[in-house]
């Protein structure tokens, strides 16, 4: 029939089938049930308190969403797959209940100023659980970081064993990229906590609404002030996009890491059983599958985060039926950030950091060059010359197949006069780690710092 949908008085015909199913988005927009629910409430309280509608419809429009809300938390009733949408569904549902008294629900109030406030509750919540996951996340990584604060390492760069940190450093990196992550996911909540709700279709409304009465109830920082913004919006979708795309970065940066960490040709750490998966020929392997799955969505998040950019780019205000297509993806981002998040907290927590072998490691490479060369310009020797004094005896060593530890005096006085016996205190590894003293560096009282700067954000 013509008029089987809500909006269907200036139509005919009824939508074909293939058509409503292609239009449909209650499959997927159905997450955000609570939100619309929650925002229906709000709004119906304002319309009560300004007399757009009576105080009795009021109350029970609210007290009967409540019983829909509660009938949804506990499976009492089901989503009906053919309704247009969530928002469709709500007040079917409502109006199925009570009556006419549910058709005053949509008073003052258009589906894109609705479903433009449910996305922003939806994803506020959302985000809210991914803030907790990432700080628990933090919490993982200063656990290892205490346990491993005398654990050292090569550290590198270009791959190659470049200077002697500890694993402690190495890995409150990531704790720091990760507090990034927060603080952008935080300040991405800020811009977008404002309500839209009161924008209508785009124009606003002839009803003596009070937008702020909305906005506060529903955890608001204030509304949206120019309705046509408020309904084509979608900017905060991209910055949270973008916010998750970023720690989904730094997840798979630390994800290559691991994968690198426990292979054979390291064997820096070994990840639990628990966490691993072995392979369907090959009796002896044990591999990263966590680890490497992360990296893997990683390119998923940053296609969502494409997909939305390139579906807004070319939008006239206000709404278009495109918009609907924000919510597949960046539903799928909030799902893929959460789930890597959940499975990487306890593969960080159980992970095994096997010290003799980084130590054995950092003894190899030549990586307390640097601080033989520092050694010589502290006895004013300039930095220039003394590193192409270190250099020349670096290629010695590799030709004698000995490292700089094992060189004797007498050949380093060939170099230069100015070394010493105390060189070799100089160059041993602890000695090259503990005096780091610059802040944030590797050594002990810059790790100690970071680790209780991280304590405070993982609280």
């Amino acid at each position: 029939m013509a008029n089987d949908k809500m909006w269907a008085g200036r139509f005919t015909k009824s939508l074909s089938q293939v058509a409503d199913d292609f239009n449909s988005s209650i499959h997927f927009d159905c997450k955000m049930y609570k939100q619309d629910i929650t925002g229906s409430m709000a709004h119906a309280a304002m319309l009560g308190k300004q007399g757009i509608i009576s105080a009795e419809d009021s109350e029970l429009i609210i007290a009967t969403l409540g019983e829909i809300l509660a009938d949804l938390n506990e499976g009492e009733i089901d989503f009906d797959m053919t309704a247009e949408d969530i928002h469709m569904f709500i007040e079917m549902e409502l109006t199925k209940r009570i009556g006419d008294v549910g058709k005053r629900l949509h008073t003052a109030r258009s589906r894109n100023d609705q479903v433009a406030l449910d996305i922003r509750m939806y994803l506020r919540d959302e985000t809210n659980d991914i803030i907790a996951l990432v700080k628990k996340l933090i919490g993982a990584v200063v656990k290892v970081a205490k346990e491993n604060s005398d654990a050292i390492m090569p550290g590198y760069t270009h791959l190659q064993r470049a200077q002697p940190i500890v694993f402690a450093h190495q890995i409150l990196a990531y704790g720091m990229m990760f507090e990034r992550d927060i603080t952008r996911l935080e300040d991405a909540i800020k811009r977008m906590n404002k309500s839209p709700l009161g924008s209508c279709a785009l124009a606003g409304t002839t009803y003596e609404t009070n937008r702020d009465m909305v906005a506060e109830k529903l955890g608001f920082d204030g509304v949206t002030l120019n309705s046509i913004d408020g309904v084509s919006d979608r900017d905060f979708c991209i910055e949270l996009q973008a916010a998750y795309s970023t720690l989904m970065m730094h997840l798979s940066r630390l994800s290559e890491e691991i994968i690198l960490w426990s292979s054979w040709e390291f064997k820096f750490i070994e990840l639990d059983d628990s966490f691993t998966t072995g392979s369907s020929i090959m009796p002896q392997k044990k591999n990263s599958d966590m680890a490497e799955l992360v990296r893997g969505k990683t390119g998923r998040v940053y296609g969502n985060l494409l997909a939305t950019l390139t579906m807004l780019k070319g939008l006239p205000l206000a709404y278009n039926k495109d918009m609907q297509e924000d919510k597949e993806q960046i539903f799928d981002s909030v799902e893929t950030v959460k789930k890597c998040l959940e499975v990487y907290i306890p593969m960080m927590e159980t992970m095994k950091v096997l010290k003799d072998n980084m130590y054995k490691a950092a003894q190899k490479g030549f990586i307390n060059a640097t601080d033989l060369a520092d050694y010589l310009a502290k006895k004013n020797v300039p930095f220039r010359t003394a590193y192409k004094i270190v250099g020349t005896i670096v290629g010695e060593c590799i030709e004698k197949g000995i490292v700089l530890d094992e060189m004797p005096l007498e050949a380093y006085k060939a170099h230069c006069a100015d070394f010493c016996d105390d060189l070799y205190n100089e160059i041993s590894l602890e000695t090259c780690v503990a005096k780091r003293i610059s802040k944030g560096g590797t050594g002990p009282d810059s790790v100690k710092m970071q680790i209780e700067f991280l304590e405070g954000i993982c609280k």
